[in-house]
């Protein structure tokens, strides 16, 4: 297996590169200046995270520096415009969370379109969410925490980082499966709103694991339950929250890197045979298993039909959930 993902890898890198070099005109041969990956949210959370790892191994492939620079603001909203609106030539890419891709549309009224002012280039990986709470807090079960959270509705809070993230997302889905209401608590970015659980300023968060879990193995978090279908190997002995009688449950977060709308083919086909290249790497690889994380990759036209897919799932989930932008709200 191994064998054959390199010689496509091969194939891809060589077609790419060939392709970019017809391109021909005026212009330099791509890259011929330092490519900026845009992260839409403050540093410490898990786009962050991953754009730190992915731009050191990117760099010396395409021969030029890669900065990642972090815009957070307005719930990604931000970040997301100023890629949006930036000359189509491969220099300013982003990486960003389904929040960003497909939730965020369905709550605000944005200044781009998600869907037709950004190309999409290839999907990072699929991670999976923790239910925490901080140590002082009483529960010791998603039940119990169920349990406390009827006993007193809205008395209970919920940290997040941004309407339509991650971490907003997924506690509005509890809420709305659990038939219980947990307020929310939104700060600027998942790190600021992971910091202020750890503080015992607020009780409850979902999270990502590849930022969450090393809190909890430290003993800072206490973790109740994962926020997939599935057990998590990195913590197999934390059960699904559907084990634990949230029926239905499940919500995984996923990254995803994206270039301005029109920006040329052999320059979206050289990033994605690059990018494709570095999440192939065994050290990427390990830092992701570790989190129970699974690198995705693939080609731009599979990270585009997805990502139409979850723009449509999210879209018919904020509706019925009645999900909002409001004081309530938070994530990324």
């Amino acid at each position: 297996m191994k064998r054959i993902l390199a010689a496509v890898f091969s194939s891809a890198l060589a077609a790419a590169a060939a392709e970019a070099a017809q391109q021909g005109g005026k212009d330099a041969p791509y890259p011929s200046r330092p490519i900026r990956l845009v992260v839409p949210f403050p540093p410490g959370g898990t786009p962050d995270v991953q754009s730190r790892m992915i731009a050191e191994k990117l760099a010396p492939r395409l021969g030029q520096p890669v900065v990642v620079d972090n815009r957070g603001g307005a719930g990604g909203v931000l970040g997301m415009e100023i890629v949006a609106r930036a000359p189509a030539d491969g220099y300013t890419i982003v990486n960003a969370t389904v929040g960003s891709w497909a939730v965020t549309p369905h709550l605000y009224k944005l200044p781009y379109d998600v869907l037709r002012d950004f190309t999409p280039v290839i999907q990072v990986a699929t991670t999976p969410g923790i239910l925490v709470v901080h140590p002082n807090v009483p529960v010791k079960s998603v039940q119990e925490l169920i349990a406390v959270a009827r006993e007193k509705p809205g008395q209970l809070n919920y940290a997040s980082g941004g309407t339509g993230g991650y971490s907003h997302i997924s506690a509005e889905l509890f809420n709305y499966i659990a038939k219980v209401k947990i307020t929310g608590v939104p700060y600027k970015g998942a790190a600021p709103a992971m910091n202020a659980v750890l503080g015992g300023h607020v009780e409850v968060m979902f999270n990502t694991a590849i930022t969450t879990l090393p809190h909890v193995k430290a003993g800072r978090l206490r973790a109740l339950a994962v926020t997939t279908l599935k057990r998590v190997p990195g913590v197999p002995e934390l059960p699904t929250l559907a084990e634990s009688g949230v029926s239905g449950y499940e919500n995984s977060s996923w990254t995803g890197v994206g270039v301005p709308a029109r920006t040329s083919a052999a320059i979206v086909r050289r990033l994605n045979a690059e990018l494709g290249a570095v999440l192939q790497m065994p050290d990427i690889q390990e830092r992701h298993t570790a989190a129970g994380s699974l690198i995705t990759g693939g080609t731009p036209e599979q990270f585009r039909d997805y990502l139409r897919s979850e723009y449509a799932k999210f879209g018919k989930l904020v509706k019925a959930a009645g999900i909002k932008d409001a004081a309530a709200s938070g994530g990324g």
